[in-house]
């Protein structure tokens, strides 16, 4: 299956999986939360378009995962959890970290399976690569009790030690526990990994594009919005980016699709909500209408619809489309690029109309980036960093106010260069990130974008980032404070309880775990701070930028739920 990477964190339970991937040339990576592990997998899995893999030891190993995993599941990541698990004579009899898994993960991955003989392991796990990337691709859990771990003969020494008291009841028992551990075994050596199996990428039919050839032929300003779906297959990203140029129309990027169509013209930045009212035809690739797009209320009742998602749940949800089609969103794009030709199309004036209110808007951040602030204006900042930032980078955000902030401002580079949560929301998600895409891309710069509330979840793994030789740039938005909630709270509420933090030495905890730790207060000092953050890293350590914020009224009233 071509996973180079296991991530883990080390429990008596799952050993045996860590050193015989160790053995078999896969690297083994071991993180300080089982959390930051599942998002590595996920990463993986984003960037790379291969299943990412995550093992984990039982009980609380696993229970520390559920955050992580149904990030995956909601941003439909194709990511393999592997749990270690009590001993299957030990099941439900008290043994150390013995709970029902199966009843906490079925809920938020797309299968999952509890293996119970040795000879089972293959085929489960053949099934899980399938499952994961199957249709609407997912996490999926597979169970791996410790007596299925081990070698055979301590197993059998293990269970022996049980012992065969006397009498006929001891005999009895002695004689079940030989049984129950030869079942265990039985065959357990035939059953050897075969060719990945198939599985099935859902596509649109010849139909289907002709339909959308028809709704396109007849718009005269049509949008694009392309979301994080349509890179779910990365092997196919160069097709789709030429198939959406190819295609002509003014586009939304969102998610894993930023950075897709680097800085082509064709690429809208700003205004979406009005560009969504002025449309006529408005084509979602991979996007559903859910809080993003106020559940479908930004929508034009005028448009026309074309929806194009691997789910059929998705695809209609809170609208209805003209035409829905079920199919893989990237590869619907890179298709109907090759059966339409745009000759005779006018989409100029619309073109423009767009163009120049992106124009306006970037006039009206620079304005406001110029604004005194205490300390750093935040969009100042931004701006810096758009300006030190290389081509070869790979920009992961985590946080609130801040990475949304940066969203107006700091543009990725190309496809496959932005990392976040997701519809999630999740915070803590950019250490995992920031190691799975500093594996998945060894040459580039790794820019982690924290809030100063995110950055408390993961800062840990700086040190797993110093042990194993790894770089990345982490730079804090520190501005005291959980500012997207406060914005709300304390005016709707006249109460900012719960959102505030104070300016903490974060630099000096990456110091503390084997990074290095720059701190900057001043405007002045921003630009030479961040281009030595950037020689450090590129030395092969990594490096946090701890920048003390100003409060400012941006992206006031902007919270959606």
């Amino acid at each position: 299956h071509q996973v180079p990477f296991l991530f883990t964190l080390c429990g008596g339970h799952i050993s045996p999986i860590v050193v015989a991937a160790n053995k078999s040339n896969i690297r083994v990576v071991d993180v300080r939360h089982e959390a930051s592990a599942v998002f590595a997998a996920d990463a993986v899995a984003r960037l790379s378009g291969r299943p990412g893999v995550a093992a984990v030891t039982a009980g609380p190993g696993l229970t520390n995962t559920i955050t992580a995993v149904k990030n995956a599941q909601l941003a439909q990541s194709p990511v393999i959890v592997l749990g270690g698990a009590a001993a299957t004579l030990l099941k439900g009899r008290g043994a150390l970290q013995d709970i029902d898994q199966l009843a906490l993960m079925t809920p938020h991955v797309k299968w999952a399976t509890a293996v119970s003989r040795v000879a089972d392991i293959v085929p489960a796990l053949e099934q899980a690569f399938a499952e994961a990337q199957e249709g609407v691709p997912g996490p999926v859990f597979v169970e791996l009790p410790v007596d299925l771990l081990y070698p055979e003969s301590l197993v059998r020494e293990m269970v022996g030690s049980s012992g065969e008291g006397q009498g006929l009841r001891g005999r009895a028992l002695g004689w079940y526990l030989r049984r129950h551990t030869s079942k265990l075994f039985e065959n357990a050596w035939q059953q050897r990994a075969g060719a990945p199996r198939s599985f099935d990428v859902p596509m649109a039919t010849a139909g289907d594009l002709q339909n959308a050839v028809v709704m396109l032929r007849q718009a005269r300003r049509p949008l694009l919005l392309v979301g994080s779906q349509a890179t779910l297959r990365a092997q196919w990203i160069e097709d789709v980016r030429q198939g959406v140029r190819q295609l002509g129309i003014p586009t939304f990027l969102s998610g894993m699709a930023r950075g897709l169509l680097g800085s082509h013209a064709l690429h809208i930045r700003h205004g979406r909500s009005r560009a969504l009212r002025e449309a006529d035809l408005i084509i979602l690739a991979g996007v559903p209408c859910d809080f993003r797009l106020q559940y479908g209320r930004r929508l034009s009742r005028d448009a026309a619809l074309l929806s194009i998602n691997r789910s059929r749940d998705e695809m209609q949800q809170n609208c209805k489309p003209a035409l829905a089609i079920q199919a893989d969103a990237g590869a619907f794009l890179a298709d109907l690029a090759a059966v339409w030709d745009s000759e005779g199309t006018d989409w100029l004036d619309w073109f423009t109309t767009l163009k120049q209110h992106d124009a306006a808007r970037d006039a009206e951040i620079a304005r406001e980036a110029q604004q005194e602030t205490d300390f750093i204006n935040p969009l100042f900042l931004c701006q810096e960093l758009q300006s030190v930032i290389d081509e070869d980078s790979v920009l992961i955000g985590d946080g609130g106010d801040f990475v949304a902030t940066a969203s107006y401002v700091v543009r990725p580079r190309g496809p496959l260069s932005w990392l976040d949560p997701g519809v999630f929301g999740t915070l803590g998600a950019g250490a995992g990130f920031a190691l799975g895409a500093r594996l998945t891309r060894p040459q580039a710069d790794i820019w982690l974008l924290y809030g100063d509330g995110s950055a408390a979840y993961s800062l840990a793994e700086f040190d797993t980032f110093a042990r194993h030789g790894f770089s990345f740039i982490a730079v804090v938005g520190n501005d005291a404070g959980w500012t997207q909630i406060a914005r709300e709270q304390e005016p709707l509420l006249g109460d900012a309880i719960g959102t505030k933090l104070t300016y903490a030495d974060y630099h000096l905890v990456a110091e503390g775990y084997g990074g290095v730790g720059l701190r900057v207060d001043n405007p002045v000092e921003v630009r030479a701070t961040l281009e030595h953050a950037v020689r450090v890293a590129r030395e092969g350590r990594p490096v946090l930028v701890n920048a003390l914020l100003g409060k400012t009224t941006f992206r006031k009233g902007s919270i959606s739920m």
